[in-house]
C-alpha cells in the first residue's frame, strides 16, 4: 500500500511493481498490430511538396496540425541558474507553428548536469520558469513536450563540486574534452553507479516528470540517445556491469524500462515519448551488437503504449560504422506506435518518409534555428534561410543567434 509518508524511492519501487505487468503485457505477445514491411522496390521518387508532411496527425489525445516536429536543441540560454527565462519563451513562441515542439534537453537533477547554462527541472524556480514558457507557447497555439536529460559520463567534476560524473561503468569518453565552468578540460573516468543508487536516479526522473506536468507541458520525452546516461546503460560499449543492469541485452535495457514506468506513473503513457540513437557515434558511442540491442529496446517499448518512439535514424550527426545502419523500416516491424524520424532530413526526404509510411512524424533540428517559420516555408515553397553559424548554436549570447532570425514574410 502506498502512503503519503513513504519516502519517494520506496513509493516508486512499489508503484513500478504494480505497473510492470501493464507495461509489459499491454498488447500481449501476438504479432504487432499494424506492422508493415517495406522493400526497396516499394520506394518512390521523393516528392517536392509537403502534402503528407503538412497533414494533421492524431498523437494519442492530441491533434497536431502538421507532422513537422521541432527537435530538442540545446542552446545554452538558461544562464548559470539554469532557470528558463522570457528570452527562451520568445524563442519557442517564434516556432510554435511546429506540429509539436520538443523543448531542449533539461536536466532532472544536479547530478544530471554537464552543459553550460542548460535548463533544469528540479527546483520550484525552474518549474515556474518553464510554466511561463508553456503558457506563452499555448497562447500562440502551440504544443510542447519537455525532454528529460541525465548526462551521465558526458559531464565533469567541475559541475559537481569535485565529485566525479556517474555512468553505467567506469569507461571514459575518448574525445577532445568538455567545456566546464572552469574552462575546457579533458574528460574524466566516471564513477559507476552502485546498484542501490539506481533507484534514486529513477526517482529523479519521476520527480522531474511531475514538475514538467505541473509546469504545463503537454508531455515529456525521455532522452535515451546520444551517449547520455540511459544510452550509456543500453550499450555494451559503456555498460560493463555484472548486476541486474548489465551483462545481457535484456538487463542493459532495464534502467530505461524502469524510467519509462516511473515517468508513466506521473503522465499517461500516451503523453510520454522516448528518444534513441542506434546509429550514433556522438559522445564516443557505438556497440557491435547495436542492432540486437535497439531492436530489443523498441520491442519492449512497444508494449508500453507510448506517445511515440523518436529514432535518430539519419547519419548527419555521425555513424559508428559497426554494421549496416538501422532504418525506420526496421523499427516499424517491432514498434506499433507513432514513429518519429530525425537527423539530416530535407523537405523531400521527410515527405517521402511520411508518404511511404516509414514515419508518422519528422523532427527537424538545425533548420529550425535560422527558420523559426519553417512550417510556413515548407507550405509555401519559400527558400530556407542560410544555416546559423555553429558558434551561435550553444553560446550564451542572449538573443544573438537565438531569437534574431526573421520570418520569411519579414525579410528572412
Amino acid at each position: 500500500m502506498l502512503t503519503p509518508t513513504m519516502p519517494l524511492v520506496m513509493r516508486f519501487v512499489l508503484t513500478a511493481a504494480v505497473m510492470l505487468p501493464a507495461c509489459l503485457h499491454q498488447f500481449g505477445t501476438d504479432t504487432p498490430r499494424g506492422t508493415r514491411r517495406y522493400t526497396a522496390g516499394s520506394m518512390t521518387a521523393p516528392s517536392r511538396t509537403a502534402d503528407s508532411l503538412l497533414q494533421p496527425f492524431r498523437l494519442g489525445d492530441l491533434t497536431l496540425p502538421n507532422r513537422v516536429v521541432m527537435a530538442p536543441l540545446t542552446r545554452g540560454r538558461a544562464r548559470r541558474e539554469r532557470i528558463p527565462n522570457p528570452l527562451m519563451a520568445e524563442y519557442y513562441v517564434q516556432r510554435a507553428s511546429a506540429g509539436l515542439i520538443v523543448a531542449e534537453a533539461t536536466t532532472i537533477s544536479e547530478q544530471a548536469n554537464g552543459w553550460l547554462e542548460s535548463p533544469g527541472i528540479y527546483s520550484d524556480a525552474m518549474e515556474a520558469g518553464w510554466k511561463h514558457v508553456t503558457q506563452a507557447v499555448h497562447a500562440a497555439g502551440g504544443r510542447i513536450f519537455l525532454q528529460l536529460w541525465h548526462m551521465g559520463r558526458a559531464s565533469h567534476s567541475d559541475f559537481h563540486d569535485g565529485s566525479l560524473p556517474v555512468s553505467a561503468s567506469a569507461v571514459k569518453i575518448d574525445g577532445d574534452g568538455i567545456n566546464t565552468p572552469l574552462g575546457k578540460k579533458p574528460y574524466e573516468t566516471p564513477r559507476a553507479l552502485e546498484t542501490w543508487e539506481i533507484a534514486n536516479v529513477v526517482a529523479d526522473y519521476r520527480r522531474a516528470a511531475a514538475r514538467a506536468r505541473a509546469a504545463g507541458f503537454d508531455g515529456v520525452e525521455i532522452h535515451a540517445a546520444n551517449g547520455y546516461l540511459l544510452d550509456q546503460f543500453l550499450q555494451s560499449k559503456t555498460n560493463l556491469r555484472t548486476d541486474d543492469y548489465g551483462g545481457s541485452i535484456e538487463k542493459r535495457a532495464r534502467l530505461l524500462k524502469e524510467v519509462v514506468e516511473a515517468v508513466s506513473a506521473e503522465w499517461p503513457a500516451h503523453r510520454v515519448g522516448v528518444r534513441i540513437s542506434p546509429n550514433g557515434v556522438f559522445n564516443d558511442m557505438g556497440s557491435p551488437n547495436f542492432r540486437e540491442q535497439f531492436t530489443h529496446v523498441a520491442t519492449v517499448l512497444d508494449r508500453c503504449g507510448l506517445a511515440y518512439l523518436h529514432v535518430v535514424d539519419g547519419l548527419a550527426f555521425g555513424f559508428h560504422k559497426l554494421g549496416e545502419h538501422m532504418t525506420l523500416a526496421e523499427f516499424r516491424r517491432v514498434f506499433r506506435g507513432p514513429l518519429m524520424g530525425n537527423c539530416g532530413y530535407s523537405l523531400e526526404t521527410a515527405e517521402q518518409a511520411v508518404a511511404e509510411g516509414l514515419a508518422d512524424l519528422i523532427a527537424f533540428g538545425r533548420p529550425f534555428i535560422s527558420n523559426p517559420d519553417l512550417v510556413d516555408r515548407f507550405r509555401n515553397g519559400w527558400p530556407l534561410a542560410q544555416p546559423a553559424d555553429m558558434a551561435a548554436w550553444y553560446s550564451p549570447t542572449g538573443a544573438q543567434g537565438y531569437t534574431d532570425f526573421p520570418a520569411h514574410s519579414s525579410g528572412g
